[in-house]
């Protein structure tokens, strides 16, 4: 498909730069297959939902993934985007024309990593000196990696190492957050227990190529970036069995429907999942695993607006968007969001 179709205008004050708080105070449009578009909050997805539902969670934890430094006079940025092995992790680099195989870049707090290897996009495989875990070099020298938009606009302070996390984060390896899920508080949470829905989670570490254009002009000739994902044998049996119980399987956001689909077969059955994905979900997908989607709004020619349009269809989306914009919603990371039930 054309990727101009998924094109739409932002008045850039609709861009949120902070998020509400509480983070539960955000409005959710709520977009249902057919009829008029709801003006809620994400206050109200418990009663929006129904007892024996199970919203699904995406657990990770965002990393300090984005580095500043030089190789002799060049100043260069790195942005790690997915772990190779212990010590190497592919990365963006920006002022990367400065920057070939073998050259050493000295972070801040001498930190330092070698560039092994370009590859085709100009990303390099970064690898990290010493043997202290890179994760703990990160802490040292690294900063949130908030998304362009947001970092064009403002600079990075202490509120973002809060904001830019879920409340539920358990495992390090996200360079992004999974967004739908800020808007979760302990509140809502025990609100959605008390409404009989439950819960699972789910690990899916998002890459930086979440925020990454579409540059070609066709859906076809565009390439996802893998990212690594588990869902354990548990966790699928629960939700198998939900399902065969009449309970709808609601993904807490992009990340976590991209996973359920990555690990569901062609009768929509939901299998234990340890690896990489880099799934691409474009209008003309057959949905298996996921009965509706909890997630905030996306960028004009994103993967992610191809997604939610392959959802609930193209026409309705841009109609939801436009809804949206005119009601004044807040979009992107720290945004609002929407609950999509086809």
């Amino acid at each position: 498909m054309r990727v101009d179709l998924f094109d739409f205008h932002l008045p850039p004050e609709n861009i949120a730069l902070r998020p509400v708080r509480p983070r539960d105070a955000s409005r959710m449009l709520v977009v249902r297959g057919v009829g008029a578009f709801e003006d809620k909050g994400v206050r109200d997805l418990p009663q929006l939902l129904r007892r024996g539902d199970v919203l699904v969670l995406n657990d990770t934890r965002v990393i300090p993934a984005q580095l500043e430094g030089t190789r002799g006079e060049a100043r260069i940025g790195a942005t790690l985007h997915k772990r190779i092995d212990l010590r190497r992790w592919q990365a963006f680099i920006r002022n990367a024309k400065r920057l070939k195989e073998g050259d050493t870049i000295a972070f801040a707090a001498g930190v330092s990593a070698t560039a092994e290897q370009r590859h085709d996009d100009g990303s390099f495989t970064l690898c990290f000196a010493g043997d202290e875990p890179v994760e703990v070099l990160l802490e040292r020298a690294g900063r949130m990696p908030l998304p362009p938009y947001i970092a064009q606009k403002r600079a990075l302070d202490e509120a973002d190492k809060v904001d830019y996390q879920t409340v539920f984060a358990a495992h390090d390896g996200a360079v992004a957050a999974p967004t739908a899920s800020l808007h979760f508080t302990p509140e809502l949470l025990a609100a959605l227990d008390e409404a009989g829905i439950t819960r699972h989670t789910l690990t899916l570490h998002v890459g930086a190529g979440t925020f990454l254009p579409v540059k070609a002009d066709d859906t076809a000739s565009h390439v996802m970036h893998a990212e690594w994902g588990r869902i354990d044998a548990d966790t699928a049996t629960a939700l198998n069995d939900a399902r065969a119980a009449g309970g709808r399987i609601i993904a807490a956001g992009t990340t976590a429907l991209r996973l359920l689909e990555s690990a569901a077969d062609e009768a929509g059955v939901i299998h234990p999942f340890e690896g990489d994905t880099a799934i691409f979900i474009t209008p003309g997908y057959k949905f298996r695993a996921v009965d509706g989607l909890m997630t905030n709004f996306h960028l004009p020619k994103s993967t992610l607006f191809m997604l939610v349009s392959a959802l609930m269809g193209r026409e309705r989306m841009q109609a939801a968007y436009a809804h949206a914009i005119a009601g004044g919603y807040r979009f992107y990371s720290y945004g609002d969001s929407s609950l999509l039930l086809p």
